[in-house]
């Protein structure tokens, strides 16, 4: 069963690369639709394996609102440009704590690019990015780096295992953002995928009447 679903996996990712290549515009515009075949691929792998989402974790401590879906949009620094937004962000007070959304290693960490301090962790064929937290990273004698935020008592280490809903970092302003929030990015197999239709399986696994009100737009 699972080798058969990795196979198609193996397809529709092939499928997409196809598309990027001849035509962006027109993979941008069905990524929803491929993201959600992946959606369902992916939870008929958790049927057939006994994995579960049953323990994931909403990634923001004190939730406001989501203030920007997955997918196009004018870009937030005004000039009328369109700009392909990867990622959801949810809006927080400044200094509330994010929390790892699923079981994983963390594979990266990062305080030099627009997402600002960022930790990139891996669950399977999951990669989850969070960034715009408060801290930085600093390198250890052996050269091994980590995520510090001193204020929040946050030290997250290049290789380390993170259990899903440990606090991983805090709300803040790092990189480029207009304001204090989380954007959070999501990768299947090495594709984007729309971090709301992820929740929505999440919350729908779970059976939890008390998620927050998603929404892709």
């Amino acid at each position: 069963m699972t080798s058969v679903i990795n196979q198609f996996l193996t397809r529709v990712l092939q499928t997409l690369r196809s598309i990027v290549r001849s035509n962006r515009f027109l993979a941008m515009t069905t990524l929803s639709g491929l993201t959600a075949l992946l959606l369902v691929v992916s939870q008929t792998w958790v049927g057939a394996t006994g994995n579960t989402w049953q323990n994931a974790s909403f990634p923001v401590e004190n939730f406001q609102a989501y203030t920007s879906a997955f997918g196009y949009r004018s870009s937030p620094y005004g000039g009328g440009s369109r700009q392909f937004h990867r990622g959801l962000d949810m809006a927080a007070p400044e200094g509330s704590y994010i929390r790892n959304w699923w079981a994983g290693k963390v594979v990266e960490v990062s305080d030099n690019s627009a997402c600002g301090t960022s930790v990139v962790i891996e669950s399977g064929q999951w990669e989850h990015i969070y960034c715009h937290m408060q801290g930085h990273v600093e390198r250890d004698a052996s050269g091994r780096l980590y995520v510090i935020d001193r204020g929040g008592g946050i030290q997250i280490w290049e290789g380390q295992t993170v259990p899903a809903g440990s606090r991983i970092g805090r709300i803040g302003m790092t990189g480029r953002t207009t304001g204090p929030h989380l954007h959070w990015g999501l990768k299947y197999g090495g594709q984007w995928v729309d971090p709301a239709l992820v929740l929505r399986a999440m919350y729908a696994q779970q059976g939890t009447a008390s998620n927050p009100q998603i929404s892709s737009r």
